[in-house]
């Protein structure tokens, strides 16, 4: 068996938990539960509602001991060079991050990305992909400054961010133009049309093109918006640069850039349950030490060795 710490996030404006009371009662062996003090208190959760479903309060340098950390958010974690020999459990993003990736070698760590976490073809964490939609538009909106009534949208994209981008999108009745890969060209040459473009595609860190240049900016409609959920630097975007749920959006050329890296923070309370949902039958699983096909599946980095073949080729480059 073996032990699980859930440390708080210390990402600015990062408010998620990974675990709820509630769905510890699905854990076989709660006792192996470590969380930090005040773990659940932003979403009305005291220390002793952890205890009550039979885990474990302790400090933080605790925590961080554990043969398992789990951390929505790990891979902006603070921590990772205070770890040794252990497994991380979260949202990992190495394939894209050069330093992430040397802080799991050097540290020998093994890592499970949530990001390539799927059941039967469909992402665990879907709705919490869905969410990013959602709370994007609702947070980037007010930077824009106008109701979509008379608004031209373009999307890029038709995963589960899309999903959740066109709903809120809809409500507010915009007209919605939905793009691809296929009609990558045809946006760039249909832009000047779209008040608003809306990025969330799945961007393949090996291209090194982008969907939208620097240089097409010029013949968007002056004033209009960019909203990159996708967030990927300088990727499908061209100008894009990750911002911050305090600081969102910056200009370019004329262009409002909105760029936030974890918009489903902005709805913590919603993200968190979706979570903690989802990754109760995968703590049974670490803990026992015995893997299904969506945690093997996930498995990028074993023991500091690179399971996944998208990290070299990326940062390789």
């Amino acid at each position: 068996m073996k032990t699980m710490g859930f440390p708080i996030s210390k990402k600015k404006n990062e408010q998620r938990i990974a675990l709820f009371p509630q769905h510890i009662h699905n854990v076989k062996h709660p006792e192996y539960l470590y969380f930090e003090k005040n773990y659940g208190i932003n979403l009305g959760f005291s220390d002793q509602d952890y205890i009550d479903a039979g885990a474990n309060i302790v400090p933080r340098e605790e925590v961080l001991t554990m043969d398992i950390i789990c951390d929505p958010k790990i891979g902006d974690a603070d921590y990772l060079n205070e770890l040794n020999n252990q497994i991380i459990f979260g949202w990992v993003h190495a394939v894209q991050n050069r330093d992430i990736t040397d802080s799991l070698i050097k540290r020998k760590l093994t890592a499970f990305a949530w990001e390539d976490m799927n059941y039967n073809g469909r992402h665990i964490f879907y709705r919490n992909n869905e969410l990013a939609g959602e709370a994007a538009l609702i947070h980037a909106l007010p930077y824009y400054g106008e109701m979509l009534y008379n608004s031209r949208v373009a999307i890029i994209g038709n995963g589960n961010v899309a999903k959740g981008a066109y709903k809120i999108l809809a409500m507010l009745g915009a007209e919605i133009t939905s793009f691809n890969r296929r009609t990558e060209s045809l946006l760039r040459e249909e832009i000047s049309k779209f008040d608003i473009v809306v990025n969330a595609i799945l961007w393949d860190v090996n291209r090194k093109d982008h969907i939208i240049y620097k240089d097409d900016l010029s013949k968007m409609k002056r004033g209009s918006l960019i909203i990159d959920i996708s967030c990927d630097r300088n990727g499908a975007i061209e100008t894009s640069i990750p911002t911050t749920i305090s600081e969102p959006t910056y200009t370019v050329d004329g262009i409002l850039h909105y760029v936030v890296d974890h918009t489903p923070s902005i709805f913590f309370k919603t993200s968190s349950e979706s979570i903690s949902a989802a990754i109760q039958v995968y703590i049974n699983e670490l803990i026992n030490g015995v893997y299904s096909k969506s945690l093997v599946d996930s498995l990028i980095i074993d023991r500091g060795i690179i399971m996944d073949e998208r990290i070299n080729m990326y940062q390789n480059r």
